[in-house]
Order: structure tokens, then C-alpha cells, then sequence
């Protein structure tokens, strides 16, 4: 039976009208770089459900573009570009680094590994907060703000700017979350022993021996360190000077409704977590897209050897020409094709099976079947991906959580590390023929992380989208929120429950000590022979 045309408009206008008028507000202050490639799918995905997105973002940014089809921008002015944004402070942090890596192991090159990340991280947060205060001291970006009724409120509180803007906003706060100004995110909010669960930086995995919890508990303690005296005290200025004293910039995160966790436990270790976590490690997997014809000739004459494929990202993309020279001729060595993202100088030993390119299609090529090895900085858009195509791993750390990430593929039994600093043609071909070779399991085991990685009741963007959609809806989700951010550090440990008993068995004990003292006076009175 057919339908009549009045009928299906009428139907079709009704469901748009529906879907529109469900749609929500959301404001959104994304961390740039690549934290803003994830937020960007969030974004898309939003935006795709018929809600207005507005993203604040500032006129130096790198990544967020003033102009897109899926959101609207408001640009804050920013004089100076966090370094971090700036391509040549990055190279030179990275030589840095590198420097105090090649004298790794002593006591100097600890505190030079740290008196470097914590200069880095204390001139980009005094960046941010200029950029918060420019925000409060624009009255009518305030008011417009303000008039706007905003349902929602995205962060990435890698730096905490858009937690005090949701605060001053008084806004359901959702945050898209690995990291947080102090480290990683668990750590602000669920139960995170030393124990097992390892400090950024130190490289361990969840299998540590005495002297390695030791060192755990001494890596923890200099993000403390760096969370009282380094990260916190500029946002908690900006807290004191515009809600009062009593509000903690710390605790603004711990409070937030949702935590979107950019983590997946195929990739991540084991650990307690909350109500208001939800894990979406991965979200942005997809399947791979046809490649450009030169792109898939070149994948196709590998023949049975496959291809191997090379990036660093897009920050760190040259290790320089002594490096390159090492890497070049370990390739030209191996019967495989190479698919190189190389920015740099090109070098004179690179081989005729080698592709130099200075852009690729990751996704694309890692889904590609002749794929065998992805090599990679580590970062953690990139193995997700990997994770995704069932692709092995070899890792270059550089900078940052990339260590610690490659030593969580490695727990699993999918990649192997190289070091940098002694990288050498010899160890780093070892390595790669290790990965490529089928005895050794490593495809065997990315392929079962890929099957666990799939299977899934539903897809973590579509969980993310429902959990936002959820905050929208109940205006907010305080009833999946634990109170133990609100306690003093004495209460949540119950040091003060611990020293009331101590207390209470000190004075049993003292009242027991001074009974049996009275007893025994008074035996001794008893038996004292008469005097004649």
C-alpha cells in the first residue's frame, strides 16, 4: 500500500522539528594540539545529533580552525602561543630531553628530567591563565555567554581553564580526560596504589618489584610536588580572586559530572575506577578508506615481504640527520617496502624501497592487509589505531607519557622499544625482524588485543555521545559522583579515625597499667610483715 505524498512530508518535517528541539547547547574549550583531534570527533559527533556547538578557542590556536561546517568559534585573544603550540620550542625541548636521557640512571639527570618538564609546564599554564582572565575581563563575551543557556559544558583539563569556566558558568561539566594538570586523571579521583599502579614517568608496568614500588612511590611524590607548587597555585589565583577562598581549583575537577576516559583496558593496566568514568579508549578507530593510487601501487610491490610504516607525529617528526642516516640504512637493509613521514633533511642512505613522504594516511595504510609493523613516537592516538588494525608496534619514546605508553603494549606482548638516544642500525633492524617474525607472536597477540578491542556492546563513540546526551538530560549526573573529593586528605585516609582508636588504646592501656600498679601497691601493703 502506498503512501501519500502530503503524508510522508508531513512525517519527514515532523521528525526534523523532533530531532532539532532535542538538540542542546554546548560549550566547548578544547586543549589544542593533538588532544584537539580527539575532541574534534566528539565535536562531529555531536553535531551530527542535531545539538549547537560552540567552541572557545584562541587566536594563536595550531589546530581548532575559526571556521568549520560542524561548530561555531569564538576566538579569545592570546598575545603569546603556549610553547607548546610553537613547533620550534618543541624541537628544543625535545633535544633537551634527549640530553638528559643519554645520562639516565643518576641522581642529576632526575632532577634535570624535571627541572625541564617543570619549566615547560609552568609557562604554559601562566599562558593559560592570561587567557582565562582576558575571558572574565570581556564583559560582553560574558553576557553573550551567559545569555546564550548553554546545556553542557566539554573540557580537556589537561589544562584546567574550561573547569573554572564551567564553575563560573555554573554548567554540567563533562570532561574528555586522560590527562590533568598533576598527571594522569585516575589519580584525582578513584583509588590508585602505589603498589601496582604506576606514576607517570617511571615506566614501570603493573608487575613491580620492591626497589621498583620504591622508585613508584618517588615518581608519584614529584608530581605531588608539581601539583602544590607548580601546576595548581596560577588557577588557584584566578579561584581566589573571582569565586573566593573557599573554592579549590583541584577540586572544581574532582567535581565534574562525567569523565570520558580516552582509555581502553585492552591497552591501559587493570585499576579501581568510579561511576562517573566512562571508558572510551579507541573512540576514534574507523575503518580504513581506499588509498591514492601511488599510495597503493607502492603497498602492492611489496609482495610477500608487506610494508612497514614509519611516523613520529606531527610535532616531532625529525630526529635529526644522525638519526635519520641510522633509520634510512636500517630500512634499506630489509626486504619490506617503507612507508617513511619524514620532515627533515633527506638522507643519503636512504634505499630504493623506501617512501619519504612528509604527510601519509595513517588510518588508511595501517588498515591496508601488506601493513606488518607500525613504527611509532607513541602516542596514543596512533596505537589505538595499531590496536584497531591488529598492526604490531615498534616504539621510538620521545617525550612525555610516550614511554609509558609503549610499556603498557609491551606488558602485552605486541611491541618492542627502542631507545633513542643509543639507537644504533643494528639493534633497531634486531628489533624490527623480531616483530616480523611470525615465531615470536607479536601480530599473533595485537590481533587477539584487536578481537578483545573490538568487542564491545557498543561503540565508545556512541558511548560518549550517550553519556553527554545523559548529563543534557538530568542536568548533570551527581548521583554517579563520589563526595571523597570534599574530605581533607586526613578524613579520606581516615588518619583521624586511626588516631582516635590509637588514642582510645593508649588510654585503655594507661588505665590498665595504672590499675595493675594500684593492685600490686596494695598487695604488697597487705603482706608487709608487722614490726615487733
Amino acid at each position: 500500500m502506498g503512501t501519500h505524498p502530503a503524508l510522508m512530508f508531513f512525517l519527514l518535517f515532523s521528525a526534523t522539528l523532533s530531532s532539532s528541539c532535542d538538540g542542546g547547547k554546548v560549550l566547548v574549550y578544547p586543549m589544542d594540539g593533538s588532544h584537539w583531534l580527539n575532541m574534534k570527533i566528539l565535536v562531529e559527533a555531536l553535531h551530527s545529533r542535531g545539538h549547537q556547538i560552540t567552541v572557545l578557542r584562541t587566536s594563536t590556536s595550531w589546530y581548532v580552525s575559526e571556521f568549520s561546517p560542524h561548530y561555531t568559534s569564538i576566538t579569545v585573544i592570546q598575545e603569546q602561543p603556549q610553547n607548546i603550540e610553537s613547533q620550534d620550542f618543541m624541537t628544543s625541548f625535545l633535544e633537551r630531553s634527549l640530553e638528559i636521557r643519554q645520562n639516565e640512571g643518576s641522581l642529576w639527570a632526575f632532577f634535570e628530567f624535571y627541572s625541564n618538564l617543570f619549566n615547560m609546564v609552568r609557562e604554559n599554564h601562566k599562558a593559560v591563565v592570561k587567557v582565562i582572565n582576558s575571558i572574565f575581563e570581556n564583559k560582553t563575551l560574558i553576557r553573550e555567554l551567559n545569555e546564550t543557556g548553554y546545556d553542557l559544558f566539554l573540557t580537556d583539563p589537561a589544562f584546567p581553564a574550561g573547569v573554572i569556566l564551567a564553575h563560573y558558568f555554573q554548567l554540567p561539566l563533562v570532561l574528555n580526560v586522560r590527562w590533568i594538570a598533576t598527571g594522569e586523571a585516575h589519580f584525582a579521583i578513584a583509588p590508585s596504589p602505589l603498589s601496582y599502579i604506576p606514576a607517570l614517568f617511571s615506566q614501570y608496568s603493573d608487575k613491580m618489584f620492591f626497589f621498583q614500588r620504591i622508585n613508584n612511590v618517588i615518581y608519584h611524590g614529584m608530581l605531588v610536588y608539581m601539583h602544590y607548587y607548580i601546576a595548581i597555585p596560577p588557577y588557584q589565583a584566578i579561584c581566589d580572586r573571582y569565586f573566593g577562598n573557599d573554592v579549590n581549583a583541584m577540586t572544581l575537577t574532582q567535581g565534574a559530572d562525567l569523565w570520558l576516559m580516552r582509555v581502553d583496558f585492552t591497552f591501559e593496566l587493570p585499576r579501581p575506577t568510579m561511576p562517573n568514568v566512562v571508558y572510551i579508549g579507541g573512540f576514534q578507530g574507523k575503518p580504513s578508506k581506499p588509498l591514492p593510487p601511488d599510495f597503493e601501487d607502492f603497498l602492492e610491490s611489496s609482495g610477500e615481504h608487506g610494508v612497514i610504516i614509519m611516523t613520529l607525529g606531527t610535532l616531532l617528526g625529525d630526529l635529526g640527520p644522525d638519526k635519520s642516516e641510522i633509520i634510512a640504512s636500517a630500512f634499506a637493509s630489509l626486504p619490506q617496502k617503507v612507508v617513511w613521514r619524514h620532515v627533515g633533511k633527506r638522507p643519503v642512505s636512504l634505499g630504493s624501497n623506501t617512501m619519504l613522504i612528509e604527510w601519509l594516511p595513517q588510518n588508511d595504510i595501517l588498515g591496508h592487509p601488506k601493513t606488518k609493523v607500525f613504527i611509532t613516537h607513541g602516542g596514543t592516538n596512533g596505537l589505538y589505531e595499531a590496536i584497531y588494525h591488529g598492526v604490531p608496534v615498534l616504539g621510538i619514546p620521545l617525550i612525555f607519557d610516550q614511554y609509558d605508553n609503549m610499556v603498557r603494549m609491551r606488558a602485552r606482548g605486541v611491541a618492542e622499544i627502542v631507545e633513542v638516544t643509543t639507537l644504533d642500525a643494528e639493534s633497531f633492524t634486531s628489533a624490527l625482524k623480531n616483530i616480523l617474525n611470525p615465531e615470536k607472536a607479536y601480530k599473533q597477540n595485537m590481533l587477539k588485543l584487536s578481537q578483545l578491542h573490538h568487542d564491545k556492546p557498543i561503540k565508545p563513540l556512541d558511548n560518549a555521545v550517550f553519556w553527554m546526551e545523559y548529563v543534557m538530560r538530568h542536568k548533570g549526573a551527581a548521583h554517579l559522583r563520589t563526595e571523597s573529593y570534599k574530605l581533607p586528605w586526613y578524613a579520606y585516609y581516615c588518619v583521624d579515625v586511626m588516631a582516635v582508636f590509637v588514642a582510645f588504646g593508649l588510654v585503655i592501656t594507661a588505665l590498665f597499667w595504672v590499675s595493675c600498679r594500684c593492685c600490686i601497691r596494695c598487695l604488697m601493703r597487705t603482706k608487709k610483715p608487722k614490726q615487733d
